[in-house]
């Protein structure tokens, strides 16, 4: 289960928090002045969280690039295409 703690607590408790969050692999809540300010997670598990939307996006980016250059298909074929791949169009 996820932590909230008060900002003074990174200083103060630092080793604490980052102990909790790499056993735990949950991300601890930070305070400031009673209101949520920040949130602290591992390196590791923000990498597994950011990985894929970094690569989404990079996607994405290549999608719209590519239908710049004119090289992009319908939306009706694509998803007539993915339909026929996962036979969804038998449904």
């Amino acid at each position: 289960m996820a932590m909230i703690r008060p900002s003074s607590d990174l200083r103060n408790h630092y080793n604490e928090i980052s102990e909790f969050c790499h056993r735990t692999g949950e991300p601890v809540y930070i305070t400031k002045n009673g209101s949520g300010d920040l949130v602290v997670l591992s390196n590791a598990d923000y990498e597994r969280l950011s990985g894929p939307k970094a690569e989404l996006y990079r996607l994405l980016d290549e999608g719209i690039e590519s239908m710049k250059q004119g090289k992009g298909r319908p939306a009706e074929e694509v998803f007539a295409e993915i339909e026929r791949k996962y036979g969804f169009d038998n449904i």
